[in-house]
């Protein structure tokens, strides 16, 4: 895949990313052998940006794709991670599992931090944990509850470490656009990581977020772009996730009214979601998480396709089902 810089840094990632939040059993476990060959797939299927974090797993994502990487040229693919949580040794919840939707033992806690002395903790613990001697992209992780601290400390402790040259670039990744906005607009910020805020499904990010993103070339990560899940199959179905748990029925049946659309063009939910949400200018990769292998592959299919036809998002538009101002897509997202 074609690889695509992130603002105005040297680190480049390819259009596709493989999010790792499943390699750290993310709602179902998989054995390590398996998270081991879901990035392999990624590999050969062209993908070279990889995105984990402590929180994923409390550590064991970290860990997963330290392992997969291991033999892989580190000068061929870019990896980000996130810092903002803490991981503390808890041993009165080793017989417990962790409550936050990871099939993993709570025998760790995380504890919020966005300090400095937080920030390089949290980096020094994720290297240890991915094996690697530098970390490409770090992203300041869900800071909405705790602005203050991040934009004061835990972002001029990044911005040090990026002009020393300890990382390549530094960014934010949050659900809200509002909070993405404000780092846009008040740090130096190279990119955003999107969860989930600008899909088929929903584009609240198109508001003021995107334009500011082009108008100040930071690069967007759009990651999230199922939903958590609820797109990422033809037809949707109670009981799929959104926003990491089960779709309310206003969005689940918004969702259904897509795909019926898809159905009458020829085309699918998840195809119709990978295509738009790399369709605007601001957007440099989209990152699409899996749990096997046979995932990446479809992934990569629909991301070589054609996109859906130009009748086919008129449709969505007139329905009500899509903002008339969204970026459509023209082209696949990566080349065959």
């Amino acid at each position: 895949m074609t690889g695509v810089r992130l603002g105005r840094s040297e680190v480049t990632v390819s259009r596709v990313g493989l999010g790792c939040a499943q390699l750290g059993n993310l709602y179902t476990p998989i054995g390590a052998a398996d998270a081991t060959a879901t990035v392999r797939a990624a590999w050969n299927c062209g993908i070279r940006y990889f995105d984990t974090a402590p929180h994923y797993g409390l550590g064991l994502s970290e860990r997963r794709l330290g392992d997969a990487l291991r033999t892989m040229p580190r000068e061929a693919y870019a990896v980000s991670t996130k810092v903002g949580r803490l991981l503390v040794p808890d041993r009165s919840g080793a017989g417990r599992r962790d409550p936050e939707g990871f099939h993993v033992p709570a025998d760790q806690r995380r504890v919020w931090d966005f300090t400095a002395d937080g920030v390089r903790r949290s980096l020094e613990a994720s290297l240890t944990r991915l094996g690697l001697d530098r970390i490409d992209v770090v992203l300041i992780h869900d800071p909405e509850g705790h602005q203050a601290p991040a934009l004061e400390q835990a972002y001029p402790a990044l911005h040090e470490l990026r002009a020393q040259g300890v990382i390549g670039a530094l960014g934010v990744g949050s659900k809200q656009s509002q909070v993405l906005h404000r780092f846009v607009t008040e740090t130096d910020v190279d990119a955003v990581m999107v969860a989930g805020r600008y899909t088929v499904l929903e584009q609240p990010a198109l508001d003021a977020l995107l334009p500011e993103c082009q108008r100040r070339a930071v690069s967007v990560l759009n990651s999230g772009i199922f939903n958590s899940g609820l797109l990422a199959v033809p037809d949707p179905h109670p009981g799929l996730p959104y926003e990491y748990a089960a779709a309310p029925d206003a969005v689940l049946t918004r969702a259904r009214a897509i795909a019926a659309v898809c159905a009458r063009h020829g085309t699918t939910l998840p195809a119709a979601a990978l295509a738009f949400a790399a369709a605007h200018p601001a957007v440099a990769t989209v990152v699409v998480g899996a749990h096997d292998p046979a995932q990446v592959r479809r992934n990569a299919t629909l991301a070589a396709a054609q996109p859906p036809p130009g009748e086919f998002w008129a449709e969505l538009v007139a329905e009500g089902l899509l903002r008339p101002d969204a970026a459509l897509p023209t082209s696949p997202v990566v080349a065959a």
